[in-house]
């Protein structure tokens, strides 16, 4: 007796759970692929900007460069808005007369923390759901098993002589349900985990260099 077999003879409940599952696993697929790709393309781009950044060139070249290529490419994700950012406001301030050395490193600190909260926001994109795919998927399945055992053994009350090949194929297609949710449930919760350490880790590096870009200017305009 085929998988497919057991699923197309299963009760409506169950056959909707299941449908529910493959729903949650497909998208879940998806976005693991995607946040992947993404993940990896913030990873690569942190590492170039960093080599560019600390190679001694012209922070007003730099800033130039990466404004001129966010409008080109419709805008850009990453450290490069932490720093551009930081620098448009500390220019915007720096120029304004009789500008307070203190009110203007307070106004870049402000407008480093909105950039690295929006790019919070990215990284985080997409991991509530496969949490909650991680988390879901094996009680949704869980029941269909027990509807579907439930069904099995009503099943069984209708006739006089029980065998095990009588309730086999109704206890089978149920399980299929738990297996479902599994195969749902653990590719997400290993997705989750795993971007969610590298979400912290980027935030991490994204926060230590709004720091060390601070006491840069603030060294610059203390000179001044």
């Amino acid at each position: 007796m085929s998988i497919w077999h057991l699923i197309s003879n299963a009760s409506v409940l169950v056959q909707i759970v299941m449908g529910i599952l493959f729903i949650a696993s497909i998208m879940s697929w998806m976005m693991i692929v995607q946040r992947g790709i993404f993940l990896s393309a913030a990873q690569r781009g942190f590492r170039q900007f960093e080599d560019a950044f600390w190679s001694g060139v012209d922070l007003n070249k730099l800033y130039g460069e990466l404004t001129q290529e966010a409008k080109e490419h419709g805008g850009r994700d990453g450290v490069e808005n932490v720093f551009r950012a930081g620098f448009r406001e500390f220019n915007r301030l720096a120029q304004t007369d009789k500008a307070d050395p203190d009110a203007i490193m307070e106004g870049t600190d402000r407008a480093m923390r909105v950039a690295l909260s929006r790019e919070d926001e990215k990284l985080n994109i997409s991991l509530p759901f496969l949490a909650s795919v991680a988390s879901v998927s094996p009680y949704i399945g869980l029941f269909g098993t027990v509807w579907g055992i439930m069904n099995s053994f009503r099943g069984l009350a209708m006739v006089q002589q029980a065998t095990l090949a009588t309730v086999a194929p109704g206890i089978s297609e149920a399980l299929i349900a738990t297996a479902m949710g599994l195969f749902a449930a653990i590719p997400a919760l290993i997705a989750y985990n795993r971007y969610a350490a590298i979400v912290e880790t980027m935030n991490s590096s994204y926060e230590t260099f709004a720091e060390e870009f601070s006491s840069i200017l603030h060294r610059q305009i203390r000179a001044n």
